[in-house]
């Protein structure tokens, strides 16, 4: 079965995320999609994440009832920052039946080759790479092991979300509804500025 990695910090989860989870598992061959929520990514800042399990929760919410995707914690446990060539380890070893692929924005290419063992992530694991508005895809084939995929640019980010709650609006509609009573519920991204 083919697994497709979607890493981030879902902070917070959005239809964006979702609508390009729907597409991918729906118009490629890839079967199912674990959102890997992670701890930190250490190429961004930290400051505005909110804790683990509240991400995860919400990713959870967000994808209930869907049994092509899954929320995944696996992070949660490693040493910070946590590295994708780690986690891919881990999963490989917990999941010898699965074939997993790494899904990743088109903006993340520019600065691959400063994740850890970039090599190593290039050789073992193929890449599923969604099209970012601000990326030239000209020089695509000068990139190896990737699959483009032609999906629908969605320009929803959760910057915009977090910095919109925090100036008062309501975004019910850019959030999956148990992901938006939650944050309102907990108040989360209310006081950022």
């Amino acid at each position: 079965m083919k697994t497709g990695l979607f890493f981030g910090s879902f902070n917070p989860i959005h239809i964006g995320h979702l609508a390009l989870a729907n597409y991918i598992v729906e118009f490629t061959d890839i079967d199912k999609i674990w959102f890997v929520v992670s701890p930190h990514n250490p190429l961004k800042d930290k400051t505005i994440l909110i804790d683990n399990v509240p991400r995860f929760e919400m990713v959870k919410l967000a994808i209930d009832g869907d049994s092509r995707f899954m929320a995944c914690d696996v992070e949660f446990d490693m040493p910070m920052p946590s590295y994708t060539i780690d986690t891919l380890t881990i999963l490989e070893k917990k999941h010898p039946d699965m074939q997993f692929v790494v899904i990743m924005g088109s903006d993340g290419l520019p600065t691959f080759d400063k994740w850890k063992d970039y090599e190593e992530i290039i050789r073992r694991f193929q890449r599923y790479v969604y099209p970012r508005n601000e990326i030239d895809l000209n020089d695509i084939n000068s990139y190896k092991n990737i699959v483009l995929i032609d999906a629908p640019r969605i320009e929803v980010s959760s910057t915009f979300i977090r910095d919109s709650i925090s100036k008062g609006h309501d975004l019910r509609h850019f959030l999956p509804p148990g992901v938006f009573d939650y944050i309102k519920d907990k108040k989360y991204y209310y006081f950022l500025r």
